[in-house]
């Protein structure tokens, strides 16, 4: 039991870390996104 509670916690934990750092991920491609049309619009 002691074994498959830890295995439970450790995936979620892995899991956890995974969906913060691709959250992260798409707020930095966001804000590329957002630079490359800001300066498309400068350039008009």
């Amino acid at each position: 039991m002691r074994r498959y509670l830890a295995i439970a916690l450790a995936l979620f934990t892995v899991t956890l870390a995974a969906c913060n750092t691709m959250a992260g991920f798409g707020q930095d491609l966001s804000k590329g996104g957002n630079a490359i049309t800001n300066s498309a619009e400068k350039a008009k």
